[in-house]
């Protein structure tokens, strides 16, 4: 879902500066469904199959969104690589994060959930308080990009606490979770196609709901039988996800290089 020019930020003084982010098109979403996939079977890899725990997870992948995040905030500029880059590792730091506020800290789905909405309306406010726009498709700051992934990370986390909370405490399954998650984002993009509803919340939306729907479709893949699964376990299902990831991160290089006629 894209964003009509008034919410996108550009005035006068942002022509001529390069935009920061990608635009939302469905390849957009593509990739991110693939990377956010690849979030929650990566993060359970590390944590549960490679043994390392949620905590030492956070902190690796704490460690790499920073110098990811360094990297991509010196270009000043869309770059497929570094975005996504940036992109999966805040998803695995974010599935990490909520499964250690929802299983280690013992809050669990729901008020871990509950939680994470608060602190994602948060942020949201104070960037819009400083900013006076919540873009998403026209970003060129530093400061403004800052806001754009700490709310991304949240976002995430609250995505992956969301989608265990649909598949365990309200009982709905792996399978079952996808398909209502998927039944949502069709009627978001219905809204969004059909409707003058805000585009903003529309965004916001789909982003919370594909973190989710990818979640549950990953654990769909990596789960054992017995858990409801199809128990191709996390290190085969990681390396699918990533193989797409990179495929799909091939078509929008490709395609913003014949947009701009300038190598991303």
């Amino acid at each position: 879902m894209s964003a009509p020019d008034e919410i996108r930020g550009a005035s006068t003084s942002t022509v001529g500066l390069r935009n920061r982010v990608p635009h939302i098109i469905i390849l957009y979403w593509i990739i991110k469904i693939a990377a956010t996939t690849l979030g929650e079977t990566g993060a359970d890899m590390f944590s549960m199959t490679f043994s390392l725990g949620y905590g030492m997870t956070i902190g690796i992948f704490l460690l790499v969104s920073l110098a990811f995040g360094v990297i991509k905030l010196a270009l000043k500029r869309y770059n497929p690589t570094s975005y996504w880059l940036l992109f999966t590792s805040t998803a695995i730091l974010g599935t990490a994060i909520s499964d250690f506020i929802d299983r280690t800290l013992g809050l669990g789905y729901v008020v871990g959930s509950l939680v994470l909405t608060v602190l994602l309306l948060i942020v949201l406010a104070l960037w819009h308080r400083r900013e006076k726009s919540l873009s998403v498709e026209r970003i060129t700051s530093s400061r403004v990009e800052i806001y754009y992934w700490v709310a991304f990370l949240v976002a995430n986390t609250l995505g992956t606490a969301a989608g265990d909370c649909l598949a365990d405490d309200f009982g709905l399954g792996f399978s079952h979770s996808a398909i209502l998650l998927g039944c949502l984002l069709a009627v978001a993009g219905a809204l969004h196609y059909f409707t003058r509803t805000s585009t903003v919340i529309l965004f916001w939306f789909a982003f919370v709901l594909t973190r989710p729907f990818g979640a549950a479709f990953g654990d769909l893949l990596t789960k054992s039988k017995a858990d409801g699964g199809l128990g191709f376990g996390t290190v085969a299902a990681s390396l699918f996800f990533a193989v797409i990831l990179v495929l799909a991160l091939i078509k929008e290089t490709q395609m913003e290089r014949t947009r701009y006629g300038n190598p991303a």
